[in-house]
């Protein structure tokens, strides 16, 4: 499929190639809705093995955060960019700033943040060429790291799913497998342990291992994600990258909840159909990981940033949890389409009040 066809393809209203050869810079920021406000998404910097991969990637990224953004009750609507390149060597002052100024081109459409490969202080230094940054340093003003709240709301879901399934809100005395202790995974395994859950864990990094067993010596460390799956587990959570729910995955699980942070976890759309006929409630990423974009667009409230009141919103992802896994019961549907009905109808019967004229 040609790159015409493959964005055409999709419903989104804007998709940017940036290209900066000075700096290295190559980027695409995707805009899948501005129905309920400006796109608010975050930066992803990975390398892709092609621009094909990296559009694939942020094409998918943008539409689950308009989904998101809508689920959560925010006024924003779905962005998100991506930047080709390792982090680790490729990053630097003027590839950020350069592309900063291709964010100050959209005027105010997308607002960006930090995603995976990027982090509070390089919003810092994007902010010194455009406004509209969220996920900024607490020392400039910002709510620093988002993953704090994002790993609390993926913890309300898991709660929320719980009550669903076993009529109890409690994950003590529950196995809880966790792919990837990273930025999320980490604060989630913390609220784990604090409720006496028994928690395994598997990263591809050795350092976040260590970490994790070093804080928690009674957290089980297993060599990967297969070995993972595998275990006798009662809840499955990926907080890693996306497509961690691959047919075989659902195939071997033992897990009764998956609830993760990770992003697009479905392999393919038939997989959430999979879940249900397996008896395994999926409680959608994007509705219990929305705990992160609702930490930065506190930003956005013309009073500053509030911790206390993204966190006290964030609570509010239970029941969110709640009423899709309800709706998916009561429709006979699959979660992930009871989650994107919800998250469709908000986006019509609040993004249709546009059309009357204030006036102004």
């Amino acid at each position: 499929m040609s790159f015409d066809a493959h964005v055409f393809a999709h419903p989104h209203e804007q998709v940017v190639f940036c290209h900066d050869r000075a700096s290295g810079l190559r980027a695409i920021i995707g805009l899948h809705s501005t129905a309920l406000g400006p796109g608010l998404g975050g930066t992803r910097f990975h390398p892709y093995a092609s621009e094909a991969d990296a559009l694939a990637d942020v094409l998918a990224l943008s539409q689950g955060m308009a989904y998101k953004n809508a689920l959560a009750g925010l006024d924003l609507g779905g962005g998100k960019a991506v930047i080709i390149g390792d982090p680790t060597t490729d990053k630097t002052e003027a590839l950020l700033r350069a592309y900063g100024r291709f964010v100050e081109t959209l005027g105010g459409r997308y607002f960006t943040a930090c995603d995976v490969g990027t982090f509070s202080p390089d919003m810092d230094v994007i902010a010194r060429e455009t406004s509209y940054v969220t996920g900024r340093t607490v020392e400039h003003g910002g709510a620093g790291d988002s993953s704090v709240l994002t790993a609390f709301g993926v913890y309300q879901g898991m709660r929320a799913s719980a009550q669903h399934t076993w009529g109890d809100t409690s994950l003590a005395g529950r196995t809880v497998g966790i792919s990837g202790v990273g930025k999320v995974g980490r604060h989630l395994v913390q609220h784990l342990v604090d409720e006496d859950a028994r928690v395994v864990v598997t990263d591809v990094s050795r350092g976040a291992l260590d970490a994790i067993t070093t804080a928690h010596p009674q957290v089980r460390v297993v060599d990967s994600t297969e070995a993972l799956v595998a275990e006798p587990l009662d809840v499955y959570a990926p907080c890693a990258l996306g497509h961690a729910l691959s047919d075989d995955v659902v195939g071997t699980l033992s897990a009764r909840i998956v609830c993760g942070g990770a992003n697009n976890q479905l392999a393919h759309d038939g997989t959430a159909k999979l879940l249900t006929e397996k008896g395994i409630t999926y409680a959608p990423d994007y509705c219990v990981n929305a705990g992160g974009v609702i930490q930065v667009a506190d930003e956005l409230d013309p009073s500053g940033f509030s911790f206390e009141r993204a966190k006290a919103r964030a609570t509010g992802i239970f029941d969110t949890t709640l009423a899709v896994l309800e709706r998916a019961a009561a429709e006979g549907v699959t979660t992930a389409e009871a989650a994107d009905r919800q998250a469709e109808q908000r986006m019509r019967d609040v993004g249709r009040l546009k059309n009357i004229h204030l006036g102004r």
